[in-house]
């Protein structure tokens, strides 16, 4: 175990794995955390092997074949009790996702409260009776009914913009449906996950029901090539989703994959900027941009463009760029210096080709770390790259429209289906909702997620579904039971 840096004495660094039930340390390359504030690091530690992921995968299959896992109420319990340890050990995972991710204290509720609510959410839908009663066949003289049965173990690759959120979330669909799992951490923030991975022996699950694995993309494709793997959960770009769903085919295991996005943000006839617009420009930069659902593409009325720029100038300052650890601060620093000046050059490459900076851009005034001001650019149309692209970072594009049909136009004209959001007189925008290729519509911001609503993506944006009844679901097999009378 190693711990350097500075001020990061009083973080709870755990570099163990977990893999059985028990801790172990890795055996396979260096993986180094770097502070994205201060550029300092916060800890080495060493990645797991491939053979440690096979010790991983083999002690999920016998935890799984473990009776005592297959009892509804017994996973409620486990899982109920794992959302205590989560709730007590708040701080202390806010403080590591802090230091390793650059995410803002101010995020806490998102990152830590959140996932904790779903869990208790999946802990109680894990003794729900799913059976569904075919009835009687006079033909045959026959009774059937349809039992839903876990598929097996599961690899669950969490990302580093929101890796518990993401992380436990996953494990708690998968467990919550009698599966097992093996969860891998990004290499870039692996550290909140392992100290999970205590939680989880203090939590009481059978030894092998849960382990977590550290590691790169090596780790990655041992884990979801492995034959003892059922389904594979993944969270991450479209490319790397591309990867994992053919590294997955090896074993014929299905997917599950939550990819990128390019939501649109339509502002219709009428609506009222000064009411969203800082909610608007506050919700892509939230967490540095680093999101899947960041509204990055952004419509208005043609007539109204300039308004929208104005008011957009004027409400730019309230976003706060800063130390993460401040309550205050809004935009914490992206990941890494590599994250940076790629979305930099994205930013140069559109305004070289004629788009106009309206609001924010460049860094901020400060020493270290990797920080960026928000960035709102016109100019562009839809074809344009940065238009696109999914950048994840704190930098949205507004474009015009001329009618709300080419407003829809627009906004289905992406490789990407993720979100939508829509703002305006309630009734016209339920009325546009049909026509949306996205797995969600937001209107007038809509709602803290909530467990038992969905996350699913349309087109590039992902295979199967995410949370609430749906998502458990991917995770469940159906067997027909048929059964002769007489």
């Amino acid at each position: 175990m190693s711990n350097t840096g500075n001020d990061q004495s009083r973080l709870p660094i755990r570099t163990d794995m977990l893999i059985g039930g028990h801790p172990v340390s890795g055996e396979g390359e260096w993986l180094e955390v770097v502070n994205p504030a201060t550029e300092a690091t916060v800890a080495k530690l060493k990645a797991a092997s491939v053979s440690q992921v096979d010790a991983a995968v083999r002690s999920a299959e016998s935890a799984f074949a473990d009776l005592s896992w297959s009892d509804g109420a017994y996973r409620r319990q486990v899982l109920l009790k794992f959302a205590d340890l989560l709730e007590e050990n708040r701080d202390p995972l806010m403080d590591l996702l802090i230091a390793e991710v650059g995410t803002p204290a101010s995020l806490k509720a998102n990152h830590i409260d959140t996932p904790i609510m779903f869990l208790r959410w999946f802990a109680e839908a894990a003794v729900r009776d799913r059976t569904r009663q075919l009835g009687f066949n006079p033909a045959f003289s026959a009774v059937s009914s349809v039992a839903y049965r876990p598929v097996g173990v599961v690899a669950a690759i969490t990302a580093f913009n929101y890796p518990i959120l993401i992380g436990v979330t996953k494990i708690a669909a998968a467990l919550a449906a009698g599966c097992t799992a093996v969860l891998l951490t990004s290499p870039q923030a692996p550290l909140a996950v392992l100290f999970v991975g205590e939680l989880v022996r203090r939590a009481g699950f059978p030894a092998g029901t849960i382990n977590i694995v550290a590691g790169g993309a090596e780790i990655g494709r041992a884990l979801t090539e492995h034959p003892g793997i059922s389904k594979v959960s993944f969270t991450g770009s479209v490319a790397v989703g591309r990867t994992v769903m053919r590294q997955a085919a090896t074993g014929l295991a299905s997917v599950v994959l939550e990819l990128g996005g390019k939501s649109a943000a339509v502002m219709l006839p009428g609506v009222d900027f000064d009411k969203y617009a800082l909610s608007l420009h506050m919700r892509y930069a939230r967490n540095a941009g680093q999101g899947c659902g960041s509204p990055t593409r952004i419509l208005v009325e043609a007539s109204r463009y300039d308004e929208f720029a104005e008011i957009s100038r004027k409400v730019y300052p309230q976003i706060k760029v800063g130390d993460p650890r401040e309550s205050s601060t809004t935009l914490g620093p992206v990941v890494s210096a590599a994250q940076r000046q790629r979305i930099e050059n994205t930013v140069a490459a559109a305004v070289a080709d004629g788009a106009t900076i309206i609001a924010g851009g460049g860094r901020p005034n400060i020493d270290k770390g990797w920080y960026l001001n928000p960035v709102l650019i016109g100019g562009v149309d839809n074809k344009s790259n940065i238009a696109r692209e999914e950048i994840f970072g704190p930098v949205s594009v507004v474009m015009p429209y001329h009618s709300v049909e080419e407003a829809i136009e627009i906004t289905n004209d992406s490789d990407l289906g993720l979100k939508t959001y829509l703002f305006g007189q309630r009734d016209q925008c339920l009325r546009l909702v049909p026509s949306l290729r996205v797995g969600t519509v937001q209107i007038n911001g809509g709602s803290p997620l909530r467990p038992d609503a969905p996350m699913t993506g349309y087109k590039h944006s992902g295979v199967g579904s995410e949370w609430g009844e749906d998502g458990l679901r991917e995770f469940l097999r159906p067997q027909h039971i048929d059964c002769a009378l007489g």
